[in-house]
């Protein structure tokens, strides 16, 4: 593709706007699959504040951890 110069040429985003970008998702994508392992919580008898409590863990855990990683995924390839 043509490069555009000029006033209106848009720049390339940053290292760290695409490592916050990776972050981002990959923390969004791991609480969905956080909420949706926690599921198997219902088969072992988890009911009430238990359910929410570990359901909210197991989201935060899974988005972190998986966030983290794109993030670091995202500047190896800066």
């Amino acid at each position: 593709m043509p490069v555009a110069v000029g006033p209106y040429a848009q720049l390339q985003p940053s290292c760290f706007d695409l490592m916050k970008m990776g972050l981002v998702m990959g923390c969004a994508v791991g609480r969905v699959a956080g909420a949706l392992f926690s599921t198997f919580c219902l088969r072992m008898g988890m009911r009430g504040w238990e359910l929410m409590g570990s359901t909210g863990k197991s989201m935060m855990l899974s988005g972190g951890t998986f966030g983290a990683f794109t993030a670091i995924g995202m500047g190896t390839r800066c």
